[in-house]
Order: C-alpha cells, then structure tokens, then sequence
C-alpha cells in the first residue's frame, strides 16, 4: 500500500462547505465523503477539491 499524498490532520479540519458537517475519508475511492449532504468530494493531486458542483453525489 502506498502512503497518501495528502495531510491526514489538513483533512480531519475539513468540513461540508454544504452542510458545515463532519467528513470521513474514503481511502478506496480517494474521496472525502459528507453523509449528511450526501456528497463526496474528490482529492486530485493530493488536494481536496471542496466544491459542490465537483462533489460525486452517493448512491
């Protein structure tokens, strides 16, 4: 297994800009996932792209 690119505690102080909710991190998708907006956001290139109209809506 590879190490992430990103910061684990630069994560943990991201919230939904949707919803001001927690997020947790998806390692298989590589996505930061807000259950309570039912989105999740992408990590490109190591940085989160924190942008509703970018986020995958979950299923």
């Amino acid at each position: 297994m590879t190490e992430p690119t990103h910061d684990r505690r630069m994560l943990e102080a991201l919230v939904c800009p949707q919803t001001r909710g927690p997020l947790t991190w998806d390692a298989e998708r590589q996505e930061l996932v807000s259950k309570s907006a039912g989105l999740a956001y992408p990590i490109r290139g190591g940085i989160p792209i924190m942008l509703v109209d970018e986020a995958r809506k979950l299923d």
